[in-house]
């Protein structure tokens, strides 16, 4: 899949494999035009991507071939056992979890899962949670705390799942007790937003002591289409109100609503995901160190300090 603003970079790399195959055809020496062609496309990506609008980095972090929670998983952890079930209604396939070793630590790894083709994400309903997806995850973190294991939250979703089925059995409550119960956690939490940071589909799990984003992705109370369509009656006016909300990692590093942002391979994290999960397991190990000394009251009560200070100001 090549996104709009990619173009210019796919009809280069196409222009580029021709003069390669005719190279090779004819035995003729291009090598001089094929490393000036490689050197403009390699700038060409790196003004591309260094200059993304806001609604173009949200087209990034929905790209199909991005990695997901059990890409990252199985990049991370070898060992990875899953666990299912909140142990009041069933086992929500949209919401995973369970043990993994990341070098020589074990997490308690959770995260939502969308899929990668047609008949998997109908399995995991897109990533979209239901009240039983929460509890499950809620279910494990007290296990994580029960034996002593950090927790790393990977959150990637549109949205927890709006469906009259999971009013009836309490999404609202079950996000708001995971998000009570998660100040109260007394192990480190991490948490990653790998894709999709959307409403309370993602704070669900996203209560941690350290929150970090991949550096295409977004994090926010509501997506740029639901937005344009409540404030215009349109989807139409989508790339406004991605301006508007101010969703990617850099202004959410900005507004201190997060600790920092993992870097992603240029053009995304589809293009390398090996690289970029390595990133991402740095950034975990290297903050599991900085939190695993803390005392347990007082790294209760920095995630509290944390989140009770976002949104708070003062007039002078």
């Amino acid at each position: 899949m090549i996104l709009d603003f990619e173009k210019p970079i796919a009809d280069l790399e196409a222009k580029l494999v021709e003069m390669k195959e005719l190279a090779a055809n004819n035995q003729m020496d291009f090598s001089g035009a094929v490393v000036a062609l490689e050197n403009k496309i390699q700038q060409l990506k790196i003004d591309t991507y260094s200059n993304l609008t806001r609604w173009q980095r949200v087209q990034l972090s929905r790209h199909p071939q991005r990695p997901y929670t059990l890409d990252y998983i199985h990049r991370l952890t070898s060992d990875f056992i899953e666990l299912h079930g909140d142990r009041q209604f069933g086992d929500d396939k949209a919401m995973i979890g369970g043990l993994g070793t990341i070098e020589g630590q074990t997490f308690m790894i959770i995260g939502q899962q969308k899929g990668h083709n047609t008949k998997e994400r109908q399995l995991r309903n897109f990533g979209m949670a239901n009240p039983e997806g929460y509890r499950k995850a809620l279910r494990l973190m007290k296990i994580a705390e029960k034996y002593k294991k950090p927790i790393l939250t990977l959150i990637d979703t549109p949205g927890a799942f709006p469906g009259i089925e999971a009013e009836q059995r309490g999404q609202a409550e079950a996000i708001a007790h995971n998000l009570k119960e998660m100040f109260r956690i007394k192990v480190p939490i991490i948490c990653v937003i790998i894709g999709e940071g959307a409403s309370g589909g993602a704070i669900g799990i996203g209560i941690g002591d350290k929150v970090f984003m991949l550096e295409n992705t977004w994090y926010s109370v509501i997506s740029p289409e639901s937005c344009s369509s409540i404030l215009w009656r349109s989807w139409n006016y989508k790339e406004q109100a991605a301006e508007a909300l101010r969703p990617t990692a850099k202004d959410m590093l900005e507004a201190q609503l997060i600790d920092g942002i993992i870097s992603e391979p240029l053009g995304g994290a589809h293009t390398d995901p090996d690289k970029s999960a390595e990133e991402v397991k740095k950034a975990v190990l290297k903050t599991y160190q900085e939190l695993a000394g803390l005392p347990v009251e007082r790294l209760m009560s920095n995630r509290i300090d944390k989140f009770s200070k976002m949104g708070v100001f003062q007039e002078i």
